[in-house]
């Protein structure tokens, strides 16, 4: 199953930068997915939770020559509203500009996750992620609207704290174990208030994305997450905009046996910088919950 998934993504790449098919690639993306799903789901009882989470980001890609740029991100998610934490997210990258509609990134992650929910892990622990990325960006040309796409790619390996219980059912610290997970995002940027994505537009954000577990330390699922959003934003400029909406986000445990359904209201505050002081329009970047 993983050669068939790795195949399909790489047949996906391969038919955006040769063909130009966006449907296409879009549509094996789709049965990717569905397939991963499937496949996930077809196995003995399973045990699910539902969550009502709150998520905000502050996203910034920063212009630091003509080619390269300065990636900073922070995620702040909440569980049961706002009650308690789920997990705090710090990423940041050096992005490379290969040209206006291709993008190297790649960087270092600190998540700490949380005990939240009907099926918590045993105690908080922190994940030291590195990271890469490939980001590819065309644009959809209809009768009256310009839909810009963006196909995103992103490999990482993950070094994740374990805990157990002692004889007296405290948790203690055990080894580190390492994982890798490859991501793929088709997302669609739909201007609302304008015929393209310009300033002072309102715009649709729908997007998709699946992450899927490979290598060694992946126990019984190979699919890992699915994330499903839809938000509504306002482009003020180029460099800014904000976007709130809609997370539905499908979480496989490792067990093979637990799933979290996870209803998640957004907010995005996208901003970025060009410190070369020349002050250029740079690319649109949707910066929607990375």
């Amino acid at each position: 199953m993983l050669i068939l998934i790795s195949l399909l993504l790489i047949i996906n790449l391969i038919s955006f930068i040769w063909l130009g098919k966006v449907f296409k690639s879009c549509f094996i993306f789709l049965f990717c997915a569905i397939q991963i799903l499937i496949t996930s789901s077809s196995n003995a009882q399973k045990e699910y939770a539902n969550h009502q989470h709150v998520w905000g980001t502050y996203l910034g890609n920063h212009k630091l020559t003509k080619k390269f740029g300065l990636h900073t991100e922070y995620q702040w998610r909440r569980e049961e509203w706002f009650q308690n934490w789920q997990q705090s997210l710090m990423r940041i990258g050096i992005d490379y500009n290969v040209n206006s509609n291709l993008s190297i990134t790649a960087g270092y992650g600190w998540i700490v996750t949380f005990p939240y929910g009907e099926q918590p892990v045993l105690n908080q622990f922190n994940e030291h992620r590195i990271w890469q990325q490939l980001n590819l960006k065309s644009k959809i040309e209809l009768t009256k609207k310009v839909i810009d796409v963006q196909h995103r790619y992103r490999l990482e390996q993950r070094f994740l704290e374990t805990y157990h219980l002692n004889s007296v059912d405290a948790p203690v610290r055990g080894e580190t174990i390492f994982r890798q997970r490859v991501r793929y995002r088709a997302l669609f940027l739909i201007p609302m208030s304008k015929n393209t994505m310009e300033d002072n537009t309102l715009f649709l954000n729908i997007n998709n994305e699946v992450f899927i577990g490979f290598g060694k330390g992946i126990e019984k699922n190979v699919l890992d997450q699915n994330r499903f959003n839809i938000a509504l934003g306002w482009r003020f400029t180029s460099n800014f905009n904000l976007q709130f909406g809609y997370l539905n986000q499908y979480v496989l445990k490792v067990d093979g046996v637990k799933i979290e359904r996870n209803h998640t209201l957004l907010s995005s505050l996208v901003y970025n910088i060009d410190i070369t002081g020349k002050n250029k329009k740079r690319p649109d970047k949707a910066g929607l919950f990375n």
